[in-house]
């Protein structure tokens, strides 16, 4: 660890003289040698860092969505080209190329805040040593090595001797249960950030190899830190375990406020909104509105915890527009003034069902009844009058015509309308 510390020697000035700006500010409220004055100058460096790794940051999240999104993308060049690997890496440059997505893009806030760790780690190893460096001089050297956080110095490590701590005015004891406690929480600070990334802001209607990765080092990442943090001073491990925490929150506002689409975040971002439109009938922030426009231009393409957004729009009667805006839905209001649904009629028992055909069939006689009578006679209004003076003879009651007219009126169906006349000349 000295020895790759020793490659960033160059940025050890810059970093010495934060910590000894910072100092005289804490110094001055809380007293020069004590260990709130020099482990909150530390702190104070991580901030300061990280601010300034913002725009790398965004960068990060940028990156490992788009690496999410092209993961289908990705297997299909594999399986299509698995036997081929230059024309595999040549398509996945291609990719890569036409999305605007790099690869190494998620590691840039780690590579870029790895120099000012391996600084801080040099400048802590030499005030351990009693070795000036950088704007430290000896009486700020002096003041470094009295400093205690919870009983620890600063310099002091997990696997240092009895001989090594007692140098530094501390107790072997003292300073393992405090690094100890320090180690452990910035491993579980470590596991909570990537499982919070892992459980709530990643897109679970994709299986890919990449979240299979993502997964294993949740738990990977920790046990690393673990090891590694035995060997690092209290006062990296102030700075490793601030990091952590900024981490975690900075983390934690994004997943709340940008989440991935797709994920578990995503679902409760959106009912968020929805609450907020249904309780003041409009959206109010330029964020919100840019994230319901988004919604609104995917059209069909959207996923299910936008389309289960959209229909809770419709369901409080508001529809979302181009714009991002929302506005009172028509169909919703015209669906409150509508008539009433047709209502079924209620079920019949056996009993009333066989009295209503009864009545039905009765009616139907009656009916068919007066439509004979009535064409009868429209029959015999329009018979058309002969010269003839012979008129045929009406047929006898009992004879076989007048039976059958006697049968069809005693209920029997026959045709309806008028029946056509019989000629003159025709025989009885």
């Amino acid at each position: 660890m000295d020895t790759i510390a020793s490659l960033f020697s160059f940025i050890t000035w810059p970093v010495s003289w934060v910590i000894v700006q910072f100092h005289k500010l804490y110094g001055a409220i809380f007293g020069p040698d004590t260990g709130w004055a020099w482990g909150l100058s530390i702190v104070s460096l991580v901030v300061l860092i990280r601010i300034c790794l913002i725009p790398l940051f965004v960068k990060q999240i940028k990156s490992t969505r788009n690496m999410q999104a092209l993961q289908p993308k990705m297997k299909a060049i594999q399986e299509r080209y698995k036997s081929d690997k230059q024309r595999q890496s040549e398509e996945m440059m291609k990719l890569y190329k036409e999305t605007g997505t790099n690869p190494l893009s998620s590691c840039l806030p780690i590579l870029a805040q790895s120099p000012f760790f391996f600084a801080l780690y040099h400048v802590l190893s030499n005030i351990a040593s009693g070795k000036v460096i950088g704007v430290i001089d000896q009486p700020l050297l002096e003041s470094a090595r009295k400093a205690h956080i919870f009983g620890a110095p600063l310099a002091s490590k997990f696997t240092d001797s009895a001989a090594e701590v007692a140098a530094l005015d501390a107790s072997l004891t003292s300073v393992r249960i405090v690094t100890a406690v320090m180690i452990i929480m910035m491993s579980a600070s470590q596991f909570f950030t990537q499982r919070q990334l892992m459980m709530k802001n990643v897109d679970l209607s994709v299986k890919t190899p990449y979240m299979q990765q993502q997964k294993m080092l949740m738990y990977i990442f920790p046990v690393i830190f673990a090891v590694m943090g035995i060997n690092f001073p209290v006062g990296v491990l102030v700075y490793w375990l601030t990091t952590n925490v900024w981490t975690m929150g900075q983390q934690m506002y994004v997943i709340n406020q940008n989440p991935t689409p797709g994920s578990k975040a995503q679902d409760s971002y959106l009912q968020r909104l929805l609450k907020s439109v249904t309780q003041h009938g409009e959206i109010r922030s330029r964020r919100h509105k840019a994230v319901v426009k988004a919604i609104v231009a995917k059209g069909s393409d959207r996923n299910e915890n936008e389309r289960r957004f959209i229909g809770g729009l419709a369901k409080a009667g508001f529809a979302a527009q181009a714009d991002g805006t929302v506005v009172k839905s028509d169909a919703a209001e015209a669906e409150g003034t509508a008539a009433p649904k047709r209502q079924q009629p209620k079920r019949q028992s056996k009993a009333q069902r066989q009295s209503g055909g009864h009545q039905a069939k009765s009616d139907d006689e009656t009916v068919e009844e007066t439509a004979e009578e009535s064409a009868g006679e429209a029959a015999q209004d329009t018979e058309p009058k002969t010269s003839l003076e012979k008129k045929p003879e009406t047929p006898a009651k009992g004879g076989p015509q007048g039976g059958r007219s006697r049968a069809n009126s005693g209920g029997s169906r026959q045709r309806k309308g008028q029946q056509r006349p019989k000629h003159p000349s025709s025989k009885k």
